[in-house]
């Protein structure tokens, strides 16, 4: 698909991660004022909410966008995202009449204006486990590369409920946690701040229908709205000592930071592209039923306090060994119902080589090998005043599909929160 082109003239350039094609769905305030929905067009971000008050979009029976969140417009169902995204490539594409454009000039905001904010309500979250690469370098540094992928891993996309509460978006600090942590020679644990607290690349979808008993793949990935960048912050050194027998739970729970712009499914389409070849044949709910992953190019950049980033992770989310709907599909084999806002991360996306790691504790191999930052810092894991961000983008015949940046900076922690 080429570039549509529109008369918003900052949407056409070939590196605008905002062009016609994508129109990204997000939420935004000015100046402090109440958060509205908006989507987002070259530099500008067109108020949605003013155009429903206006009149001049009419989405549903009832407004839909007189919140500060998407979850009551994905509720509307496939149908309505549709018929919504093709008004608004009308309505900003470069055939829109003089009265059109009149109409829609004044609910344009400039993006440099505006404080974006979370896009949606998260009703629950779950991660998966569902990267290979990481998976195998992971369970190589613990358990050797002959047991590195436990033997179920083949055949489900492994995942763990996580806390709705943990989302923040982009942009939004995080503090170094503490928690109980025991060294291999240690005799007793002892409580402290985590020493190795490290990122994981992932991208987030966004569950647009609900769902109340097991549904197919197709059926999964219909249901999926869209997808962000996803950063599921991970204290290491609390890990280790906690995930056996149940798998993470508060080594996961510090902060989980998204991406501001949800990528519609819509948009995505054009870089449809298949899953690594299968090593098992997975069982007949669980196959693929044609191209299921996306052809999303990321990076990750990593900037000590008041220098220069670097960039020290570039890989693509077509390396994932589970799409996000084979991942959903699985979620409700049990009978789990699925809600309008569920975020499902996709597990960390390494791809084969060392550069494109996903996570600091593969970059790093443990701690045992230190990168060094085009600053001259050295890092394992992340230090105080740290700011990590993840860039995502797809690259089409002219035009670019970006995501907008997933940021977030360490904060040293607090003093001991249970002295007195």
């Amino acid at each position: 698909m080429p570039l549509l082109t529109s008369w918003i003239d900052s949407a056409n350039a070939p590196d605008c991660p905002f062009p016609l094609n994508n129109l990204p769905c997000g939420v935004f305030s000015v100046d402090g004022s109440e958060a509205r929905c908006g989507v987002a067009i070259g530099d500008m971000i067109l108020d949605v909410t003013r155009l429903e008050e206006d009149g001049v979009i009419a989405p549903a029976e009832h407004p839909v966008f007189d919140v500060p969140y998407w979850n009551d417009f994905m509720d509307l169902g496939p149908d309505a995202w549709a018929a919504f995204r093709n008004n608004l490539i009308a309505m900003l594409g470069d055939g829109a009449d003089a009265d059109t454009r009149a109409r829609i000039e004044p609910a344009l905001v400039p993006m440099a204006e505006a404080v974006l904010e979370m896009p949606m309500v998260v009703s629950e979250y779950t991660d998966f486990y569902a990267g290979k690469n990481h998976a195998f370098n992971v369970g190589t540094m613990f358990r050797g590369a002959e047991n590195a992928l436990p033997p179920n891993w083949l055949h489900i996309p492994i995942g763990y409920n996580g806390r709705a509460s943990s989302v923040v978006v982009s942009g939004t600090d995080v503090r170094r946690p503490w928690g109980q942590l025991k060294g291999p020679d240690d005799d007793a644990p002892r409580f402290a701040p985590s020493a190795r607290f490290d990122i994981e690349l992932e991208m987030g979808a966004i569950v647009g229908q609900p769902s109340d008993g097991p549904v197919t793949v197709d059926e999964a990935d219909a249901m999926i709205f869209g997808y962000v960048l996803l950063n599921d912050w991970s204290a290491r050194d609390i890990q280790a000592w906690e995930y056996q027998p149940l798998g993470p739970f508060q080594a996961k729970a510090t902060a989980t930071t998204i991406s501001p712009w949800i990528v519609t499914r819509a948009a995505l389409e054009p870089f449809r592209c298949d899953t690594p070849a299968r090593e098992k044949e997975l069982l007949p709910h669980l196959r693929d039923t044609g191209p299921m992953l996306y052809d999303i190019d990321l990076r990750v950049t990593m900037a000590p306090q008041g220098k220069p980033a670097t960039q020290i992770v570039q890989t693509n989310y077509n390396v994932m060994y589970y799409s996000a709907a084979q991942q959903l599909a699985h979620h409700t084999t049990s009978g789990c119902a699925m809600n309008v806002g569920d975020l499902l991360g996709s597990g960390t996306i390494s791809g084969p080589t060392k550069d494109s790691r996903g996570s600091l504790l593969e970059l790093s191999w443990g701690g045992k090998e230190p990168m060094t930052l085009e600053s001259g810092d050295t890092r394992s894991f992340i230090e105080d005043g740290d700011t990590l961000t993840l860039h995502g983008a797809c690259h089409g015949d002219g035009y670019t599909i970006g995501f907008g940046a997933c940021t977030g900076t360490l904060l040293p922690a607090l003093k001991d929160p249970y002295a007195r």
